[in-house]
């Protein structure tokens, strides 16, 4: 198992494939909270996509679009529990088919159907420039969609004179519990997270949503544009996001195992290794990696090293300190930062690391880094 990760506390807001993502972000060492952002709506009791089946076999399309491969499959299922799949695919097999990318193009040659032509890029954009240079005038188009609408796309398709059957597979509403939802989006807001992961674009507006509902939505932006690094599966996912000036980390490919990649770059450089007292060390979400060993820490431990790191060799006075504490839950008093100072000290093994300042308040003694770690180094 590897440790990129190790430290950080990764949030995870998919309601499908979470447990895979969160596995995926386990192996390499995070801790995984997961507060689904969204509910799908099983196919069988979706009125709409019933709707879209039967316009399709009534007048059957010229051309058919699948944009993802598990969107495709499930159109393909749920039609089966209609009892009209057969009809179905014999309604589409004089269609034209298109596929976004491999996958799709994959589901669509599985359900015997021709192969159908598919964008080197997977990008809609070239998917709709290729449908646009033929005339559409009076075709019938059927648009799989996933989860989410695609209004430029249908639109474009329509503007060119296409009659477009909009084909919801996959649906996603509000959670039906929003308890988990509620505990990260606070865990956010409080910076007791270290990314926040996003594959869908209704999940990122769905958090947006609450937050607006719970008066902390500005909360929930001051974190995600500071400490907590918001992460997305592709630009589409992002545009919530974007919309309210976030930034976020986006792979180049946009796959789940992309965005856990991305993630263990990212997050590891937020973190810079600080030379102190001879040592290597660096502050992690809820841990520190003292010359390539993890420490785990409490959270008064974490705020308070965090605070020290953030000036490193610079005197952080105790007052100072105390309102760090008091983010943490803790008591905001000199005497509370004595003692989150003791246990910081046995936390780490090395209590020199943590250098007293008499009558002045504490701070990390960096210096360069020496040939071999120092044994000890008194306390002033």
């Amino acid at each position: 198992m590897s440790e990129e990760l190790t430290g950080y506390t990764v949030a995870v807001t998919a309601a499908r494939r979470a447990e895979e993502l969160g596995s995926l972000l386990e192996r390499r060492g995070a801790r995984v909270v997961h507060g689904p952002a969204l509910r799908i709506l099983p196919l069988s009791d979706d009125t709409e996509l019933r709707r879209a089946t039967d316009e399709c076999l009534q007048d059957p399309p010229d051309a058919v679009v699948a944009t993802t491969g598990i969107g495709f499959r499930g159109w393909v299922e749920a039609a089966d529990g209609w009892g009209v799949g057969a009809e179905l695919l014999e309604a589409l097999a004089s269609a034209r088919p298109l596929a976004r990318g491999p996958k799709a193009r994959g589901a669509v040659r599985a359900a015997g159907l021709p192969d159908p032509w598919s964008p080197a890029s997977e990008s809609s954009a070239e998917l709709l420039e290729h449908l646009l240079a033929e005339p559409l005038d009076g075709m019938r188009v059927a648009v799989q969609l996933h989860g989410q609408p695609l209004p430029d796309f249908v639109e474009a398709l329509r503007c060119a004179g296409a009659t477009v059957i909009e084909v919801p597979v996959y649906r996603w509403t509000a959670p039906a519990d929003i308890t988990a939802l509620e505990s990260l989006l606070s865990a956010v807001c409080a910076h007791q997270v270290d990314a926040v992961t996003f594959t869908s674009a209704p999940a990122a507006a769905s958090m947006l949503s609450l937050a607006a509902e719970r008066n902390c939505r500005d909360e929930l932006l001051a974190a995600l544009r500071g400490p907590v690094l918001a992460a997305c599966v592709g630009p589409v996912t992002h545009a919530p996001l974007a919309d309210h000036g976030v930034p976020a980390v986006i792979p180049e490919r946009f796959r789940i195992g992309a965005l856990v990649r991305s993630l263990c770059e990212a997050l590891p450089m937020r973190s810079p290794t600080l030379p102190v007292a001879g040592h290597n060390l660096q502050v992690r979400g809820h841990a520190a990696i003292l010359d390539g060993e993890v420490k785990q820490l409490s959270p008064q431990g974490t705020m308070l090293l965090r605070a020290l790191a953030e000036r490193p060799g610079r005197v952080v006075s105790r007052p100072a300190l105390a309102k760090a504490l008091n983010c943490a839950g803790g008591v905001a008093d000199e005497h509370a930062v004595e003692q989150a100072v003791a246990r910081l000290r046995s936390s780490l093994g090395a209590p020199h690391l943590v250098q007293t300042v008499i009558k002045r308040g504490y701070r990390l003694p960096l210096e360069p880094m020496r040939d071999s770690p120092r044994c000890a180094d008194p306390l002033l």
